[in-house]
């Protein structure tokens, strides 16, 4: 695993409530590779900073997806 971070941001739809959030944060965040993860409820966005020589792009995608919300990757 290197040790060179990468800024990810993805766009989530249909999660309509808080604990929504921490779903979304706990699945994503025990990822390998994971360094830090942060969803802005109000914007539908979801910050990662991962490595990605790690976790890939669509691997955070699916675990979105295994909670039951999906995502997508944003520019912004």
């Amino acid at each position: 695993m290197s040790n060179i971070l990468t800024q990810t941001t993805l766009r989530a739809e249909g999660f309509s409530c808080p604990s929504c959030v921490d779903k979304i944060e706990k699945s994503v965040g025990r990822m390998a590779g994971v360094k830090n993860v942060k969803v802005h409820f109000a914007s539908a966005r979801i910050e990662v900073e991962h490595d990605a020589s790690a976790v890939s792009v669509d691997q955070l995608i699916a675990a979105v997806a295994k909670v039951g919300y999906t995502a997508r990757a944003s520019a912004f």
